[in-house]
């Protein structure tokens, strides 16, 4: 990586603002957090400042609060659970700005590590507005970008923070960034590319970006509705996001690249995408007008496993269908354990996908799961990350 890491400066005795993704999902009757994955990500790099003697001040979002104070998106479970994992009070500030937040850096010592509340409790963070990240670079002596879920934001702790401060990578966005960009540019082939999820539109510059590169492009998801239209199968009432066309022309392009594109040869469709709905399994071919795609099929598993167990490199983004139902779940918990088990370089494109398998126990089975969902998209499609870019240069 080109950008300068906590490495490469001293960070001893410094106060120093380390952004995080701890972003997890939560249970919104309890409030408590239904998985921890990005905050262990984080550790090595709060674990680095705090044997070199830093003053470490955190910061994150969680959820959408939209600019204002509540409770359940509070990070009071996120400082407790650091807390267990760093073996080391994390206390929780009530702020990230301000004479509150001012005060508890003033006490900090070296090796301490403190939380601030929520960046998102103030409208200001997703605005990206320029006093806002002031006052939060008045924090510290210098800023630590580990957060590279959200490094597709122009944000005012991605950002703006880094026109006050000098600004370096952390060991997880550095880790995230020389993963992906050796799929990008030295991938072992056969490559396989597996892409689900509802939207054709959100992959469509990374399928551009890596057509040159890939040897298979597996289409599951919401996503393989668009690609079947386009082939003039009956889809029924399977939702589309309008881009038939989009998928004409991927289509076209992949055949001109010498790239194979594997779509469904069953799915799973029902009435409707309810919990209660019954599902019915059928042949591509035989999809009835009054159903919706839901999943695919066992049959479309089976194949797809033939490919997959060619490939010595795998990038999977996006669940195989709607996967947080359960009769609408198996095809995508199918395809872990596949890719889990394959002898290949296996990347998982982090979102929902990485939550499927961290809930599966798989992750220790992958070459690599990203914290990015939109991010490693982002990357991947070639685009510049603001967060990466507004990194010192080496």
């Amino acid at each position: 990586m080109d950008k300068k890491t906590i490495r490469d400066v001293e960070v001893a005795g410094k106060k120093v603002i380390m952004r995080t993704d701890f972003n997890e999902p939560l249970d919104e009757r309890t409030g408590h957090l239904t998985d921890d994955i990005r905050i262990r990500a984080a550790i090595p790099t709060i674990e680095y400042l705090v044997n070199h003697k830093a003053k470490v001040i955190l910061c994150s979002h969680l959820g959408r609060p939209k600019g204002k104070r509540e409770l359940l998106y509070s990070l009071q479970g996120v400082a407790k659970r650091l807390s267990e994992l760093l073996r080391q009070e994390v206390r929780l500030v009530p702020d990230c700005i301000g004479a509150v937040a001012e005060e508890a850096v003033s006490r900090i010592q070296d090796g301490d590590v403190i939380l601030l509340e929520n960046l998102r409790f103030h409208p200001g963070e997703e605005q990206g507005d320029p006093a806002f990240a002031e006052a939060l670079a008045r924090l510290g002596e210098l800023y630590v970008d580990d957060a590279f879920g959200t490094a597709h934001r122009a944000h005012a702790s991605i950002v703006g923070i880094a026109k006050h401060l000098p600004a370096v990578s952390g060991l997880l966005l550095e880790k995230e960034v020389m993963t992906l960009g050796g799929v990008l540019q030295n991938p072992v082939h056969p490559f396989g590319l597996l892409l689900g999820g509802a939207k054709v539109n959100d992959k469509v510059a990374l399928i551009e970006n890596v057509m040159s590169k890939v040897d298979h492009i597996i289409i599951g998801g919401g996503m393989a509705a668009s690609f079947l239209k386009a082939k003039n199968y009956e889809i029924g009432r399977s939702l589309l996001d309008g881009n038939v066309e989009v998928a004409s022309y991927l289509i076209q392009k992949a055949d001109k690249h010498g790239v194979k594109i594997h779509l469904p040869a069953d799915v799973v469709v029902t009435d409707e995408i309810k919990h209660s709905s019954p599902a019915e399994i059928v042949p591509v071919g035989t999809i009835p007008p009054d159903k919706r795609i839901a999943d695919i099929g066992p049959l479309t598993v089976s194949q797809f496993r033939k490919v997959l167990e060619k490939c010595k490199t795998v990038f999977w983004n996006g669940p195989m269908g709607v996967h947080e139902i359960p009769q609408f779940s198996e095809s995508t918990f199918a395809v872990a354990g596949i890719i889990a088990g394959l002898h290949a370089t296996t990347i998982i494109g982090g979102g929902s996908t990485a939550e499927v398998v961290t809930s599966l126990k798989l992750n220790e089975h992958m070459s690599f799961v990203s914290t990015g969902g939109g991010a490693s998209l982002e990357f991947l499609s070639g685009q510049m990350l603001p967060g990466v870019a507004a990194l010192l240069d080496r």
